[in-house]
C-alpha cells in the first residue's frame, strides 16, 4: 500500500516523495522526481511487477493479484492507498485514486515476465494516457497547497517540474511495452 506520504520517515522527505510535496522537516516542496519503485523491480527481470489502483480501474487490481498469485517467484503489487494526511474527506478515496491515474500521477500497468516466453512483451499499460493536468490532483492535498500558500512562485515552477515527470514517465512506459508509435 502506497499513500506516497511516508509517515515513517517522521516528517522527513524521501526518495519516494512525490515533486512539489512539502514535509514536515521540508516544507519548501521536494524539486525532485520520486524514486519509482516499479522500475526498480522490473529491472531484475525476474519479478512480476504491478501498479494497481482499485478506485481507478478495479478490474485491472483483481487481475494483478490473481496473475501474481499465479507467478512462480517474487511478486510485487503496489497500490494506490489513500491516507488521512493528504487533507481532503476520505470518503472521496476512490475518486481521488481515479484521479491520480487520470493526472498519470499513477500510471497502471503489469509486468510479467512469464509473457516473453510467449513472445509477448512482459510490460501491458493498463491506464490510458493522462487526461488531466497533475496540478488538479496537486491543488486538492494538503502537502502540496502547503508549499502553494507560502511560495506561489516555487509552486507553479514545482507543477511544472511535475507535469515534465509525468510525461516523461508515460513516454518512457510507453516505449518499454511498445506501444510508442501506437494510438490509442
Amino acid at each position: 500500500m502506497d499513500t506516497n506520504v511516508y509517515s515513517n520517515t517522521g516528517g522527513q522527505q524521501s526518495k519516494a516523495t512525490p515533486i512539489g510535496a512539502a514535509a514536515k522537516f521540508a516544507a519548501n516542496g521536494k524539486n525532485i522526481p520520486k524514486k519509482d519503485l516499479g522500475l526498480i523491480a522490473m529491472a531484475s527481470g525476474r519479478a512480476y511487477v504491478a501498479q494497481v489502483a482499485l478506485g481507478a480501474k478495479d478490474t485491472q487490481t483483481i487481475q494483478a493479484f490473481r496473475e501474481a498469485e499465479s507467478y512462480n517467484g517474487p511478486s510485487i503489487i503496489i497500490a494506490y492507498a489513500h491516507c488521512i494526511a493528504h487533507g481532503y474527506d476520505l470518503s472521496d478515496g476512490l475518486e481521488h485514486q481515479k484521479m491520480a491515474v487520470e493526472t498519470g500521477l499513477w500510471p497502471l500497468y503489469r509486468y510479467d515476465p512469464r509473457r516473453r516466453e510467449e513472445g509477448l512483451n512482459p510490460l501491458q499499460l493498463d491506464s490510458k494516457a493522462p487526461s488531466r493536468p497533475i496540478a488538479e490532483f496537486m491543488d486538492i492535498e494538503n502537502r502540496f497547497r502547503m508549499v502553494q500558500k507560502q511560495n506561489p512562485e516555487r509552486y507553479e515552477e514545482l507543477v511544472k517540474a511535475a507535469q515534465a515527470e509525468v510525461d516523461y514517465r508515460r513516454s518512457l512506459y510507453e516505449y518499454m511495452a511498445g506501444e510508442a508509435n501506437k494510438t490509442e
